[in-house]
């Protein structure tokens, strides 16, 4: 019956390690998908964050990360007061600025 279906017999395993070059190919790849995914869209999102505060100036309508939205009065180096009422005048961080909406939004809410 050997003639039909071999007998084949079991050899001791011999551990290989992968090679240097396999090694940092991966670790190369993983950095290439590190930068792709998380850190070339942060650094967008920041950049454009940072021109849109550079360009704030006096009345513009913002909204703040907070929700709040009013019209800029003053702006300074790093503060910025925006006027959320008639008369009520509040003093914010430009950085806490998340959008500038269009001329006469807020006359439209």
């Amino acid at each position: 019956m050997n003639f039909l279906f071999p007998t084949v017999y079991a050899q001791e395993a011999v551990p290989q390690q992968p090679s240097m070059t396999y090694n940092l190919v991966l670790f190369g790849g993983m950095f290439l998908l590190f930068y792709l995914i998380l850190w070339r869209p942060q650094s967008k999102r920041a950049k454009e964050h940072r021109e849109l505060v550079a360009g704030i100036s006096k009345g513009d309508e913002v909204m703040t990360s907070g929700g709040l939205l009013g019209k800029v009065t003053r702006v300074d180096e790093d503060y910025m007061a925006i006027e959320v009422a008639e008369g009520v005048e509040l003093k914010l961080q430009k950085s806490s600025v998340a959008a500038v909406l269009p001329k006469g939004t807020i006359k439209q809410i």
